[in-house]
């Protein structure tokens, strides 16, 4: 139970949870718009004439361009604020998502994912800024956790939704459809987003230098890093290659589609309940260490049963437990680096991620056996999570509070 003054507090300035609303849908776009073509490999193979490797570039863009990007943004959004970062990604994204629908081949179609890609990290890294100028310290997971689960609710409704849209309407029409939502959201970024501080940006006056000397000498931010890429570049691995591994059981894209989005629903409810218990607790370690532990418990159902139900039982297991991690890591490293740095040390922490994502996602695909399976790609996965649960060991707690009392 949610202690009594969290709910008063949370209506001390109701506006907070307008500005929180509007992230949790444009970064949840951000996310849908990658993953529109996890399920539909297949698909665009078809459609296109190109191999599997060539279909999942529409997917591996996204964290490549991350690893280039998530710097210069948040380097951007400690500068120029929150507000400016969220309108620049929502105009850039609804400009892009018109691309797709008035392209005609697959170069067109990787373009336009380039130029989605080039947005995403500029629409993810500017939560915790965010949350640190909006909300009290007792309430920073827990609206973390709201905003983390607006991205998985943009991945799930990528994934499952895409192909039935596909189905219902062809393949431009779906992508229209996208499009009309990113020109709806980027009108409500430009009217409702709002910054809290007064002053503007805090490190409008410190260089490069200055912004990443700090974090790239702390040990336990470093060590935070490891843990991101490791556990991000795991969840990059089997979102990326659930379908194809779910295949070789028998499954087709819309029941991989649907998998995927029971795995991030899972996620979403997680990241509604957990982080508010981190909070209720006032520890963050035991919460991560528990996410990956049953990510491991759970993972063997979830890619190996030939039974469908099975399999959908283990996905929503899967992503309860194991993505609210993700909101932790962001609000332990936000509570590490201090609010003047949290954009940059947010940004190092997504790009550790999605370059763990890229890599993951390449092994996967070099791992596969002679015959194309997935057997040793999925030990790969296991090997990551095993990893990541060692490094969560040896990170320290970050809770205001208790690292005030210890």
């Amino acid at each position: 139970m949610v202690p009594s003054i969290l709910v008063l507090r949370a209506f001390d300035n109701p506006y907070r949870w307008v500005v929180l609303g509007v992230f949790l849908l444009v970064a949840g776009l951000s996310q849908a718009v990658w993953l529109n073509f996890a399920p539909l490999l297949s698909y665009v193979q078809q459609r296109h004439g190109v191999s599997e490797d060539a279909a999942g570039l529409l997917i591996l863009v996204f964290p490549a361009l991350y690893v280039l990007l998530s710097i210069p943004s948040g380097l951007y959004i400690d500068r120029r604020g929150y507000r400016a970062t969220l309108r620049l990604a929502a105009a850039g994204m609804a400009i892009c998502s018109l691309l797709r629908v008035y392209g005609g081949g697959f170069g067109w179609l990787l373009a336009a994912q380039t130029g989605l890609a080039v947005f995403q990290p500029f629409a993810v890294n500017a939560i915790s800024k965010l949350v640190l100028d909006w909300f009290a310290p007792e309430q920073r997971a827990l609206a973390t956790g709201l905003g983390t689960m607006g991205m998985f609710l943009g991945m799930a409704v990528g994934i499952a939704a895409t192909p039935v849209m596909v189905d219902a309407w062809g393949f431009q029409g779906a992508m229209a459809a996208w499009a009309g939502i990113a020109a709806l959201l980027c009108v409500a970024c430009f009217a409702l987003v709002r910054e809290n501080t007064v002053g503007g940006p805090a490190t409008a006056e410190l260089g490069v230098r200055a912004s990443l000397r700090p974090l790239l000498t702390s040990r336990p931010l470093v060590l935070l890093f490891v843990v991101a890429a490791l556990g991000l570049g795991y969840f990059n691995g089997i979102t990326t290659w659930l379908e194809p591994i779910l295949a070789q059981r028998g499954m087709d894209a819309v029941q991989a589609g649907a998998a995927g989005g029971v795995l991030i629903l899972g996620g979403i409810v997680g990241a509604a309940t957990i982080p508010a218990l981190s909070d209720r607790f006032r520890r963050r370690k035991p919460f991560v260490l528990a996410s990956v532990v049953a990510a491991g418990l759970t993972l063997a159902p979830a890619v190996q049963s030939e039974v469908y139900t099975n399999v959908l039982i283990a996905c929503a297991l899967q992503g309860f437990c194991f993505l609210p991690a993700f909101a932790l890591l962001l609000e332990m490293c936000s509570e590490l680096a201090g609010a003047k740095l949290a954009g940059s040390a947010t940004s190092i922490l997504m790009l550790a991620g999605n370059a763990g994502g890229v890599l993951v996602i390449v092994a996967m695909v070099l791992l596969k056996d002679g015959d194309g399976g997935w057997g040793p790609a999925v030990l790969l996965l296991f090997g990551l999570l095993a990893a990541a649960g060692l490094g969560a060991l040896l990170l320290p707690e970050t809770y205001p509070r208790r690292r005030a009392a210890d």
